[in-house]
């Protein structure tokens, strides 16, 4: 497999590391207990000659050149972490550039993977419009609102569509480089996962942080702040859009464009996040949790966590189809 890995000014120093890393112990063990296939012909390559990562060290990169014919090309989170600092970094010539020589892989059959904020420049290029997709979920509201064509789906770890396959936040590089040599070997997977301790994740969802992303938006800032207050109550939108001094419809809109998702989804994510943190610590039995977040028994809260999980099992296999 021909990898060809996009490197540009400011790249999250670990996002490059971890894949190379990952690529590497995988062609030396399929040498050492496979003959040596599969194989992965990795470059590192540039739009610009000179390129320096987030913590100012050189990456030698390779020129593109239309010899250059990679079956996959991986694009590496940038290390613009915040929206401030994301929309002028999506606005450079050299990011531009990018932009523009993925469309030309992409059109000539190259598969495109990209993790965390690189996942943005797949977007930029109009790849994934019309198509599913994930991100790093803490800057999710910035992508639903900048790329209003793709079907976001944050909570997930890695989607793969027609043209490639996205992976979300920091970490999700290695969950995307495992994935790539999965699918050239699964055994040849799984012996890198036990050798680097480490496996493809199914999902974001349990490491997001519900609030961080309600600051994208003061609605819907408003609205977290009063749904904790009543995840005790039976939500009704009319009753929230009320205390909110707002119409039902403007909150439901709001929500579905920054959060993806319903009023009514996201107040239950927030009953789910406060079941969590007290069943790790507050020594409350199930029963006394479920009361505590607005659920009628035990039962019924043990239902929703276990269909949560189910979720994520079944999308992680049909991903590695």
């Amino acid at each position: 497999m021909r990898i060809a890995i996009l490197a540009l000014d400011g790249l999250f120093d670990t996002g490059l590391a971890v894949t190379l890393d990952a690529l590497g112990v995988a062609n030396r063990l399929a040498s050492r207990t496979m003959g040596g296939a599969p194989r992965f012909d990795v470059t590192v390559v540039g739009v610009r000659r000179r390129v320096r990562s987030g913590q100012g060290f050189s990456i030698p990169v390779q020129a593109i050149t239309p010899a250059l014919k990679p079956d996959w090309v991986v694009v590496p989170a940038l290390g613009a972490t915040t929206s401030d600092l994301l929309v002028p970094a999506l606005e450079r010539a050299d990011v531009k550039d990018a932009t523009a020589q993925l469309q030309v892989w992409r059109g000539e059959g190259a598969f495109i993977a990209a993790s965390c904020i690189g996942t943005f420049l797949v977007a930029e290029a109009g790849l994934l419009d019309h198509r599913e997709a994930t991100t790093t979920w803490s800057l999710a509201p910035l992508f639903r609102q900048r790329y209003p064509s793709v079907s976001l789906d944050e909570s997930r770890m890695l989607v793969a569509t027609d043209i490639g396959v996205t992976a979300g936040a920091a970490m999700g590089h290695l969950d995307l480089a495992l994935w790539l040599i999965r699918k050239a070997s699964p055994e040849l997977a799984a012996l890198v996962s036990r050798f680097l301790l480490a496996d493809i994740r199914s999902l974001q969802a349990p490491y997001i942080i519900p609030n961080h992303l309600a600051l994208a938006d003061p609605l819907i800032e408003r609205f977290e702040r009063w749904s904790r207050d009543h995840l005790k109550e039976g939500f009704s939108l009319q009753v929230a859009a009320a205390a909110l001094a707002t119409s039902a419809r403007t909150l439901q809109r709001r929500c579905q464009e920054v959060l993806g998702k319903s009023p009514l989804a996201y107040f239950q994510d927030l009953r789910v996040e406060r079941a969590q943190s007290l069943l790790h610590g507050s020594g409350l039995d199930l029963e006394a949790i479920a009361a505590e977040v607005g659920y009628l028994d035990g039962a019924t809260l043990r239902t929703l966590l276990r269909q949560r999980l189910g979720r994520g099992v079944r999308e992680l296999r049909a991903d590695l189809r």
